[in-house]
């Protein structure tokens, strides 16, 4: 990535931080996000719509059960499509870490859902979205490591497309299905996209540091 790019990925993600901590800090004394409000009277007419199922079912793919045994999978393949020993840890242990820290910051924000749906596991407390969090973790660590055996160009576009769309479906889809606020979504894709750069680093200083060893 080049430098210009990142120096404006930074200003986004800052600028995105800086709106989440605004939002936070409504919600804590009783307010709620103008964006929600106005979201809110929207998504309720998408409950008996053609596109509520569809998303219904790809909100599964960030769900707790799914997860689980994906992971595990994963873990496995990963560890040796990449033949690196600490990619099964750190991949099962950066999501675990990750999903921790959302239900830290759950517990101190303290935000009611929209709605309760115990069948798409939508329980507790809403912000920020675990879906979206562990998601962006989980999936764009895949991809990050999937990338790194590609050469081809082409692939590798074609991989991080689908990949990043996995993911913002999936965050979406607990809007959709009225189970979270959009700024749930939107704090849930932040915050993972800190998680997933913080572990994505720790991958490469293990592989600098193994690679001189």
């Amino acid at each position: 990535m080049m430098k210009k790019d990142r120096t404006l990925l930074l200003f986004l993600l800052i600028a995105v931080l800086i709106i989440t901590g605004v939002w936070v800090l409504q919600i804590v004394n009783g307010y709620v996000p103008y964006i929600d409000s106005w979201s809110n009277q929207f998504v309720e007419t998408l409950h008996n719509s053609i596109i509520y199922q569809p998303f219904r079912l790809v909100t599964n793919l960030g769900s707790e059960s799914f997860l689980v045994p994906f992971v595990v999978v994963m873990t496995i393949v990963l560890s040796i499509l990449l033949k690196k020993w600490f990619v099964a840890i750190l991949f099962p242990g950066g999501i675990l870490l990750t999903h921790q820290l959302n239900i830290l910051i759950k517990s101190l924000v303290v935000r009611e859902r929209p709605s309760i749906s115990v069948a798409a596991n939508a329980e507790g407390y809403s912000f920020p979205s675990g879906h979206a969090m562990i998601s962006m973790v989980c999936y764009g660590l895949i991809a990050y490591l999937l990338v790194k055996k590609m050469k081809s160009h082409v692939l590798i576009f074609i991989t991080q497309t689908m990949f990043v769309t996995l993911i913002f479906l999936i965050g979406i889809s607990r809007y959709v299905i009225h189970v979270h606020y959009i700024t749930d979504i939107v704090a849930g894709f932040a915050l993972g996209f800190i998680c997933l750069i913080g572990l994505i680093y720790v991958y490469e200083r293990m592989e600098s540091v193994l690679s001189r060893s």
